[in-house]
């Protein structure tokens, strides 16, 4: 594997310690993964700090999304390990996945929304069914929630009466509802109109701004990515080539490959 330009590891002996006791909330280390003939990750390191925002940019087809859906646990790496938390996230037993996952959301680029459930159910079911929490308890965090994202009148409404823009600000509640360490975002609005984008990505700026949660973020818009990250990690074939300050990434990088795709993508 390439060296990336600037260290995105740690030190492997951290690994089973507390993220109270150290910095490091999420560690790849040698991770590989394989569709086919296809190398989608080879031998990927690299290590996300609690409460930071990082970003992911780079080519479609290097590796991005995969990483996200590892942590998911929706894709399993074919060799090396992840650990979240101080916790083995891959490989560990199926109970051991479940428990991990507890901390971890994600907001999708297609909603994922149950269309057949209301919008308060759909932001209720699984702190109800995962986490244990009371009808009555998950309501009202879901109603905080959705008054947070705007939409306290839709909490009656089916995901096929709202517009796309109102669908992910659902999906979003849907996330922090049960209250995760970690939040994956995933293009969040490239299933959008362009009229709906800056709404979406200023309810994130706004996360951003007021909590702790730790992100990580896949997405090609660049001016939002400067915004919130306080890390940028360019990705090239499976691998992390350049990491650095949002300032250092879009304005001197180092990689010729970064410098390539940030003149196409600006």
């Amino acid at each position: 594997m390439k060296e990336p330009d600037s260290n995105t590891g740690g030190d492997p002996a951290d690994a089973g310690t507390p993220a109270s006791a150290r910095s490091e909330l999420i560690r790849f280390e040698n991770v590989t993964k394989r569709f086919g003939g296809n190398t989608v990750l080879d031998g990927l390191d690299f290590s996300v700090d609690a409460g930071k925002h990082v970003t992911l940019i780079g080519p479609s087809g290097s590796g991005k999304t995969t990483i996200l859906r590892m942590l998911m646990t929706l894709v399993k790496p074919d060799e090396g390990t992840i650990t979240v938390d101080g916790q083995r996230l891959f490989p560990a037993s199926d109970k051991q996945c479940r428990e991990v996952r507890k901390n971890i959301g994600m907001v999708f680029q297609q909603f994922n929304l149950f269309p057949n459930m209301k919008v308060l159910r759909n932001i209720t079911e699984a702190p109800v069914t995962v986490l244990g929490l009371s009808k009555d308890e998950a309501e009202a965090r879901a109603r905080e929630l959705l008054d947070m994202v705007g939409l306290a009148d839709k909490c009656d409404s089916y995901p096929s009466q709202l517009s796309g823009g109102q669908q992910q600000r659902v999906a979003i509640a849907r996330a922090l509802a049960m209250r995760p360490q970690v939040l994956l975002l995933d293009e969040v609005t490239s299933a959008l109109d362009p009229e709906l984008v800056a709404g979406v990505l200023d309810l994130l700026r706004d996360i951003a701004r007021t909590t702790d949660i730790t992100m990580l973020c896949v997405t090609h818009e660049m001016n939002f990515a400067r915004d919130i990250s306080d890390q940028v990690l360019m990705f090239d074939s499976g691998q992390v080539i350049e990491s650095g300050s949002p300032e250092k990434i879009f304005g001197d990088p180092s990689h010729e490959r970064t410098r390539e795709f940030l003149g196409a993508v600006l």
